[in-house]
C-alpha cells in the first residue's frame, strides 16, 4: 500500500481545476499551445503548464513536444456532462471539495463543520447562492443521476395506488417518470420553492404536467395528507437522526390511516458494514446511511412500520413502510 499516494492532495486538486477551467474542452476546439491555453481559460500560462505536466506524469493528458497539450482517454473524461458539476470549483463541486477540509471537526464532534469554511451550514450556504442551489438541483437530477427507474414498489403492484407524493423530490425526475409510465396516477411533487420552480421543463418533457401540483415548503412542516403513496428518495441520508426522525414523522402523519411510505436510498441490508460512501454526507450535513435495523428503530418511533424492503430490479435498496 503506497501510503504517499493515498494522501496525495495535488494530483485532485489539479483535476479540479483543469475541469473547471474547460482545458479539455479548449484542447477539443483545436488550442494545443499552452500560451492559447491559457488565453483561452484566462489563466496563467506558466502556472497551468506546471498543472498539465503533473497530470501528464499521473496518465491525464499528453504533453506529444514542450509546450503542446493534447487529449488522451483519460482526459476525455473530463468532457462528460455528468461529472461537471463534481469537479467545477466554481459550482457545488467547489463547495463539496472546500467541506473535505472539515473533516477532523465532524470526526471529533459527530457533527458537520461546513460552516467552519462557508460561514453558513450546506442548507444555509444553498439559500444563499441560487447560482450553487442550482447546481446541487441538477446534480440530484437527471444531469447528476440520470433518468431514474419508476420502479419503486418491491411489490410491483400498483393497482391501489392513485396517488403519490414525491417528499423532497428535487427538480421532479423520479415523479416525472413514474407519471410518465402510469398514466393513471396523479403526483405531488414537494420541495423548497427555489427547487420546484424549476420542475416545469422536466414535467412538460415528460408529458406529465397536467397530472402533477407543485408545493413549495420544506418537510420538516405538515405534509399533504391523505395520498396513497409517499417517497422518500435520497432524502434520509442528508440528515443526523433527530432531523431523519422529524422528517419520518411527518410521513407517518400525513400518510395515515392507510397511506404507503417508501424509501429508496440511505438505508442499506444489515450485516457487516462496507467500505463507508457516505463521509461526503457527514462533511457536508453530517447525514449518514444506516443499516436496516438501524432504520427500523428509527421508523417505530416516528409512527411507522416496516413491512418490507429488499432490493428492486435497478439494484437499488428499498424500505416500504405504513403507518403503525
Amino acid at each position: 500500500m503506497d501510503l504517499g499516494a493515498l494522501s496525495d492532495l495535488c494530483t485532485p486538486w489539479c483535476v479540479h481545476v483543469v475541469a473547471t477551467l474547460r482545458i479539455a474542452d479548449h484542447l477539443a476546439a483545436g488550442l494545443t499551445a499552452i500560451d492559447d491555453l491559457a488565453a483561452a481559460a484566462d489563466c496563467d500560462a506558466d502556472s497551468l503548464g506546471r498543472v498539465l505536466r503533473h497530470l501528464v506524469s499521473k496518465g491525464v493528458f499528453e504533453e506529444p513536444v514542450p509546450g503542446q497539450f493534447a487529449l488522451n482517454d483519460a482526459a476525455q473524461g473530463l468532457r462528460e456532462s455528468a461529472l461537471r458539476p463534481w469537479l467545477d470549483l466554481d459550482g457545488l463541486g467547489g463547495r463539496m471539495a472546500g467541506a473535505w477540509s472539515t473533516l477532523l471537526t465532524a470526526v471529533r464532534t459527530g457533527r458537520p463543520a461546513y460552516h467552519e469554511v462557508f460561514g453558513h451550514s450546506f442548507w444555509e450556504d444553498l439559500d444563499a447562492h441560487p447560482a450553487i442551489a442550482a447546481s446541487f438541483d441538477a446534480l440530484m437530477g437527471p444531469v447528476g443521476h440520470g433518468t431514474p427507474s419508476a420502479n419503486v414498489l418491491l411489490s410491483g403492484d400498483w393497482e391501489p395506488v392513485r396517488t403519490v407524493v414525491d417528499v423532497g423530490g428535487g427538480t421532479g425526475a423520479l415523479l416525472a417518470e413514474i407519471l410518465r409510465v402510469h398514466p393513471a396516477l396523479r403526483g405531488t411533487l414537494m420541495d423548497l420553492p427555489r427547487t420546484v420552480a424549476r420542475s416545469d421543463e422536466i414535467f412538460r418533457a415528460a408529458g406529465v404536467a397536467a397530472r402533477v401540483t407543485t408545493i413549495g415548503q420544506s418537510f420538516f412542516d405538515p405534509l399533504p395528507a391523505g395520498a396513497d403513496l409517499y417517497l422518500l428518495k435520497n432524502v434520509l441520508a442528508d440528515w443526523p437522526d433527530p432531523e431523519a426522525l422529524a422528517i419520518l414523522g411527518r410521513c407517518a402523519e400525513a400518510a395515515r390511516p392507510a397511506g404507503r411510505v417508501v424509501i429508496l436510498g440511505g438505508v442499506s441490508p444489515d450485516g457487516p458494514p462496507g467500505p463507508s460512501p457516505d463521509l461526503l454526507m457527514l462533511v457536508l450535513v453530517g447525514g449518514k446511511d444506516r443499516s436496516l435495523a438501524e432504520f427500523r428503530g428509527l421508523a417505530e418511533r416516528a409512527g411507522l412500520a416496516v413491512k418490507s424492503a429488499g432490493r428492486l430490479p435497478s439494484g437499488r435498496f428499498a424500505v416500504e413502510c405504513c403507518p403503525a
